[in-house]
């Protein structure tokens, strides 16, 4: 499970491993942090190419997956809490015990979440009230993420597990839906990073038929356990459509479009979306 940990307003990317049940850590990620220089990357180079020995770095970091800022993928040195503690001490910083305390932090309350994993959807509560999300619209977000999860979960069982895959069957889930894929969706609401979440942004209704096509998906691969991936893609549009035939006849009850181009975006980025145009 990836995730993305903030320190100090510093976005850490992390990820949780079930088998040895800890987290790892971009380094480079915790050295912006710590240093708050603007080359992070050469600032770690430098590091690892010093005396390693002396600095007995190279058995606590390994590179593991994590996402960039184009959306995919790539190899990143990472650390688990043992081995940050070590790198930690290589860094002079007077943010240095504010992160230990922050890693100890971490660490317990993803321990909590295991024994509760109801905590874990309160934190995430939390986190969408502090960005000034309605209470009603946060329920439904909720719900939606924990369908998603189910969704994924289903076409692991099917022998699906590639990001990429995950991404083509959500497109055909969506364009039968919406009639757009996602990338095409956040265009339409001018979210220009790709970092930003489509979800994030969508309202109530777009949320409930996004929930409704995914979890049609689930229902039809359940009762006919497909065997291959094309069968899993026919079974996403058939889904989707469900969806997408439902959003339409709401949309002749409501006299417009259930997809708006409106969004979550501060005002300030919102204006630079219409510039943009």
């Amino acid at each position: 499970m990836s995730n993305i940990k903030l320190f100090q307003d510093k976005k850490i990317r992390s990820l949780w491993n079930d088998e040895e049940e800890q987290w790892y850590f971009s380094v480079v990620d915790v050295v912006e942090a710590l240093t708050d220089s603007p080359t992070p990357r050469q600032y770690w180079r430098k590091m690892k190419d010093r005396d390693l020995r002396e600095y007995e770095l190279y058995p606590f970091w390994v590179q593991l997956k994590l996402p960039s800022a184009d959306g995919k993928k790539y190899a990143t040195d990472c650390a688990n809490v043992k081995g940050l503690f070590r790198i930690i001490q290589s860094i002079p910083s007077p943010k240095a015990e504010p992160f230990k305390q922050w890693l100890a932090q971490v660490g317990y309350e993803r321990i909590q979440e295991i024994e509760n994993p109801e905590l874990a959807q309160e934190r995430m509560k939390e986190l969408y009230e502090k960005k000034g999300y309605p209470k009603d619209w946060i329920d439904k977000r909720l719900r939606g993420i924990a369908i998603r999860q189910n969704l994924t979960d289903e076409w692991k069982k099917r022998g699906i597990t590639e990001e990429r895959d995950f991404a083509i069957l959500t497109a055909e889930i969506s364009k039968a839906t919406f009639g757009m894929t996602p990338s095409e969706y956040k265009e339409f609401k001018g979210l220009t990073k790709k970092n930003q979440n489509l979800r994030d942004h969508m309202n109530d209704l777009e949320l409930i038929f996004t929930m409704l096509g995914e979890r049609m998906t689930t229902e039809i691969s359940q009762q006919e356990a497909p065997d291959t991936f094309s069968k899993s893609k026919k079974i996403a549009e058939r889904g989707g459509k469900v969806a997408g035939n439902a959003r339409k006849q709401a949309e002749k009850e409501l006299g417009r479009s259930v997809s708006t181009p409106e969004n979550f975006l501060p005002p300030s980025e919102q204006h630079k979306s219409i510039e943009n145009d």
